[in-house]
C-alpha cells in the first residue's frame, strides 16, 4: 500500500520548526536518526520527543515493509540526513563524535 505510515504526515508539518532549531544550533541529528538537543532553547524538548517519537513510527514500518531492524533504519536515516544537511548543524557521526557541518 502507498499510505503513508503513522506519523509521517506530523514530520512534513513539524519541518520548518526542526529546521529552525537544527540551523540555531539546537538540536542536532544523532547517529541513530534522531534529534538530540545540543544546546539552549526554549521549548524543544517537546518537539524533539514528538519528533522522534514519530520518526520511530515511520522506521518501524520501514523496516516491516524491508524486512531490517529498526536501528538498521533509523542509521541509514541519520546518513542521508547528514549528507543534506546545512551549514552550521549538528552532526553525529557513526563513531559517536558531534561535530557541526
Amino acid at each position: 500500500s502507498l499510505a503513508p505510515a503513522p506519523g509521517a504526515l506530523r514530520l512534513q508539518s513539524r519541518r520548518p520548526a526542526d529546521l529552525k532549531l537544527k540551523s540555531q544550533g539546537i538540536v542536532g541529528e544523532n547517529n541513530q536518526g534522531y534529534l538530540e538537543i545540543r544546546g539552549q532553547g526554549g521549548g524543544a524538548a517537546d518537539l524533539v520527543e514528538a519528533e522522534n517519537k514519530d520518526r520511530q513510527k515511520v522506521y518501524q514500518a520501514i523496516a516491516a515493509k524491508t524486512g531490517g531492524s529498526v536501528a538498521q533504519v533509523g542509521q541509514r536515516a541519520a546518513a542521508k540526513r547528514a549528507q543534506v544537511a546545512g551549514s552550521g548543524e549538528w552532526l553525529q557521526k557513526p563513531s559517536g563524535e558531534w561535530y557541526r557541518k
